[in-house]
């Protein structure tokens, strides 16, 4: 089944994933768009009118993968420790009420913004990934 949604067609065989390679690359795209430059973030953002925090959840929702994909080797133990850490600045960035980091305008400015783009880009390079465009999304309104 195909369904189209705000322009961007989508395939049900892109929600049921179904082995360690496309696991993995559902927490590669997800780290891709954690590691892009503020300004494209905010370009992948308004293309699919969605608020800053989906980066997070999209990184979440793939982090939840990451123990899975080292025992079945389809990504190196060496980038757990990133990956935990992209997890723990977004956690954190959630808990601080004082400043609100999950703005367009924030993610050109917030330490937290950037030291996730940095991890990111780690885990990127440490698993041979190289620049490639964002990915694009399904979204389900």
């Amino acid at each position: 089944m195909t369904t189209r949604l705000k322009g961007v067609l989508c395939h049900d065989d892109l929600v049921n994933i179904p082995g360690p390679s496309a696991r993995r690359r559902m927490l590669m795209e997800a780290v891709l768009v954690v590691a892009a430059a503020a300004s494209a973030q905010v370009a992948w953002l308004e293309k699919y009118d969605v608020p800053p925090d989906e980066i997070a959840l999209g990184f979440d929702d793939a982090f939840g993968l990451a123990g899975q994909l080292v025992e079945e080797r389809q990504i190196g133990p060496a980038v757990l420790p990133y990956l935990q850490m992209i997890d723990e600045v977004f956690s954190e960035m959630g808990l601080d009420s004082g400043v609100d980091q999950w703005t367009k305008a924030a993610m050109y400015t917030d330490i937290g913004w950037d030291r996730a783009r940095q991890l990111a880009r780690e885990v990127l390079a440490a698993e041979g990934e190289g620049d490639a465009l964002l990915p694009d999304i399904c979204i389900i309104r």
